[in-house]
């Protein structure tokens, strides 16, 4: 014979101040959880998005990001030769050479200065990333001291606003416009002409190749063919993977940081949970006799408890959800630790986020309920009637 659940959902109201503080405890927990799983999926999603997987990407080999590789012009030829190179409508090849350097310009919260991307590249490194829309002003001119700049560039540096100029690379450059690159890095970038950046920085090698593939599905060929060019020493990657790898290490460190603090939070909420049940065992004995006695079994004493713990467990887990889903709201920004450079990314809730959040919630509740619920399921008959 089984308790019914309005049995135990009385029990859960009638102690409304522990209910709440206990729930509450592990909101608190749910919410560390969900906002860790947050942090790393929005870090994630804005480095995958900032590809394109009909783009591949070009390094000098042993180079992990574009900053700290170089590709000699002799190289960017063999490679921009190749027939897997595409084409733009007016006839010329989607592939942008591009030199990427970092600059420390002053943030407008304290002016402290942070490592900024800089990428010089053309018409058709613009072309070849429909993702990135001009948002106010205009795109500068070939041969120009002009650049262009990410949302939040705009929004967190000093000087970067449509009109201001930045001094970097020895001279002044002048802001033209705007680019809104949705959840991507690119917002994170300045743009400017790839030749003027050359010469403001003195490099006379490219750090990037980036083209779009004529047919998607013959990468593997391509790669094959670089790879075996001994007149080349480049590693190729899809323009999506290649920024997803960006990201690795960071996402890694944010998830174990996150995990750690969940586990050390969560064992002060098992304990919680538990002393709120074992206090409830207590003075439900009586109780507990007079059910045992009207044929109740002990099973269906340990599932009452047990269904009540992950009752409460289940109601902290959806208030720390429902506060979690708020940080969307925010976007952060922080050093990309594989890139050095200052890089904007959204909190972002997935279903598979609410999932995990929720099992761990239960999990909590199942931890720290049942030991109490094995009490109450183990009393003796006689002795929880004496007590009553």
């Amino acid at each position: 014979m089984q308790l019914p659940f309005r049995y135990i959902l009385r029990n859960l109201l009638t102690r409304k101040l522990t209910t709440a503080l206990t729930a509450g405890g592990m909101a608190l927990v749910v919410f560390v959880f969900a906002t860790v799983l947050m942090l790393e999926a929005g870090l994630k999603q804005t480095m995958v998005a900032t590809g394109s997987p009909d783009n591949v990407s070009i390094i000098r080999q042993s180079a992990q990001t574009e900053v700290q590789s170089t590709i000699d012009r002799s190289q960017a030829g063999i490679v921009e030769s190749s027939s897997h190179v595409a084409y733009l409508p007016d006839g010329s090849k989607a592939l942008a050479r591009e030199v990427v350097v970092l600059v420390a310009l002053p943030k407008k919260a304290g002016n402290i200065p942070a490592n900024v991307a800089i990428r010089g590249s053309d018409s058709i490194g613009l072309a070849i990333r429909p993702q990135i829309r001009l948002r106010a002003g205009r795109l500068f001119r070939p041969g120009s001291s002009e650049i262009v700049v990410g949302n939040s560039i705009a929004e967190r540096f000093a000087g970067a606003e449509l009109g201001q100029s930045l001094h970097f690379g020895q001279r002044d450059w002048h802001i033209v416009g705007i680019i809104d690159a949705g959840h991507t890095g690119f917002n994170s970038e300045i743009w400017g002409d790839r030749e003027q950046m050359m010469q403001a920085f003195r490099r006379s090698v490219y750090s990037a190749i980036t083209f779009r593939l004529a047919d998607s599905s013959h990468f593997g060929q391509f790669r094959h063919e670089i790879a075996g060019d001994q007149r080349l020493t480049l590693e190729t990657k899809r323009e999506t993977q290649f920024y997803a790898d960006q990201s690795e290490m960071m996402a890694k460190f944010i998830k174990y940081l996150g995990l750690a603090l969940s586990v050390i939070f969560s064992l002060g909420a098992i304990i919680g949970a538990m002393i709120t049940m074992y206090a409830s065992v207590s003075s439900r004995v009586g109780e507990i006799g007079t059910l045992r006695a009207l044929g109740f079994q002990r099973r269906s004493i340990l599932q009452a408890f047990v269904v009540e713990a992950l009752l409460l467990a289940g109601l902290g887990g959806l208030a720390g959800l429902f506060a979690a889903s708020g940080m969307q709201l925010l976007t952060i920004s922080t050093m990309n630790w594989q890139t050095f450079s200052e890089l904007a990314f959204s909190f972002t809730l997935t279903p598979g986020i609410c999932i995990q959040a929720l099992l761990f919630a239960l999990l909590m509740g199942l931890v720290g309920g049942a030991l109490p619920a094995l009490r109450a399921a183990r009393l003796n008959i006689v002795d929880a009637l004496r007590a009553a």
